[in-house]
């Protein structure tokens, strides 16, 4: 599928016929603005003849959807795979921020606490997945004329996930009701007993330990255990193992209750025809039609077109940081020394940068770094392409930049 936009810049409809397309390159009538997908832009005026495209959405915690159809054929198909880092690296920033107060840093006089949140405002992990789906939404938008989008949202009752029989005002009385804080509420869950060694150390001081770091699991009541204090040093030891799992994490569904909000706010509105739908109405179109269940299949059945001929492929789109704006590596060497973490813009002597798409030996890949001017090749997936871990740049040849901070790749359909 080529995508087709006028002399303006505005979407029209897509072709399949290759070459007509080729012979509007040749004789300079049209020129490529896009690789991936493939657009071109007309450069005389046309028609504007449009059919109705309906956009489907399947939003998600770590997984986008998308599928763009008419009512005989899908456009457009993709997968968006989300950032899931970003809460480690505000964890690691606070870290680093907290070592200033032991070293010699100049004099920061003390400034007056004046900071407010500003209304509609969202945690940095959440505002990141939700600025991700409005720009999957405006690649769309900008290759095809949609008109009309919509988007499944999902709603979790959290204290029913965690007890079934919870009902009434059992709602406003949580587990820590009458607890002071979440410490003595895990030393009373635990019965003020070691969960290892069942008190058989003898040890009558009592810790409460992470099941999983704080910086991945958090202090929620799930990721917490009490140990005594001897059980619990001998654990960072390395003396034995917990056989303990924390419980099942809840963080994907508080993640999409203040997500679904935020994205059908926003999406209105900018786009305006924008409409809501739930999960269990995909569900049962999907089941219904006999649709194989994933991602693009899910987007597929909330456009409403699912008589249409699915595409046989799609892109599979992975989300990227901006930059690095680290100055410094965390583990410094012997003398205490931090190691630079400024790296040249370029790789090497090339005029290639990370992130761009590359081929290599025939194969299509992407710079994922380098090393003493030697490109690191892998896959979207992030597997290496080539038998050895660097290779010549001047055996790579450049295709295009990283745009709209995704890597992109197509991906046959299941």
């Amino acid at each position: 599928m080529v995508y087709v936009l006028d002399i303006e810049g505005r979407p029209l409809m897509p072709t399949e016929r290759h070459g007509k397309v080729r012979r509007l390159l040749r004789d300079g009538l049209a020129h490529a603005v896009r690789l991936q997908p493939f657009t071109i832009q007309l450069d005389y005026k046309s028609t504007t003849y449009k059919q109705e495209v309906s956009l489907g959405i399947d939003a998600g915690s770590v997984h986008i959807g998308v599928s763009a159809t008419t009512e005989k054929k899908e456009l457009f198909a993709s997968e968006v795979v989300l950032r899931t880092d970003v809460v480690n690296k505000l964890a690691s920033r606070l870290e680093l921020r907290h070592t200033r107060r032991h070293r010699k840093t100049r004099y920061r006089k003390p400034r007056f606490n004046n900071r407010r949140r500003a209304e509609g405002w969202l945690p940095p992990s959440v505002r990141a997945k939700a600025e991700s789906h409005l720009k999957a939404i405006r690649m769309v938008h900008s290759i095809l004329p949609v008109s009309k989008t919509t988007i499944e949202v999902a709603q979790f009752d959290q204290q029913k996930m965690e007890n079934d029989l919870i009902q009434g005002t059992d709602y406003q009385q949580g587990n820590q009701m009458g607890f002071w804080n979440v410490r003595e509420y895990v030393l009373a869950r635990d019965g003020h007993k070691c969960q290892h060694c069942k008190g058989k150390s003898g040890d009558k001081v009592l810790n409460v330990h992470h099941l999983e770091s704080r910086k991945t699991g958090g202090d929620a009541p799930g990721n917490l255990i009490t140990l005594c204090e001897t059980c619990h040093k001998a654990y960072h030891r390395g003396e034995f193992e917990l056989k303990i799992k924390r419980n099942t994490s809840l963080r994907d569904a508080a993640v999409m209750n203040i997500l679904r909000w935020a994205v059908y706010n926003q999406a209105k509105a900018e786009f305006g025809n924008v409409r809501m739908t739930y999960g269990y109405i995909t569900k049962h179109t999907r089941i219904e039609n006999g649709i194989a269940k994933t991602h693009c299949a899910d987007a597929f059945c909330i456009s409403h077109n699912v008589k249409a001929i699915r595409s046989e492929s799609y892109l599979l789109c992975r989300c990227l940081p901006r930059h690095t704006r680290a100055l410094h590596v965390c583990n410094p060497k012997k003398g205490g020394i931090r190691r630079s973490a400024v790296a040249s813009h370029w790789i090497g002597k090339s005029r290639m940068q990370r992130f761009d798409s590359v081929e290599w030996n025939g194969v299509r890949c992407f710079i994922f770094g380098s090393t003493n001017g030697r490109p690191i090749l892998r896959d979207i997936d992030g597997n290496t392409v080539a038998p050895t871990p660097s290779v010549n740049a001047k055996t790579v040849k450049f295709i295009s930049r990283k745009r709209n901070n995704m890597l992109i790749a197509v991906k046959p359909q299941a």
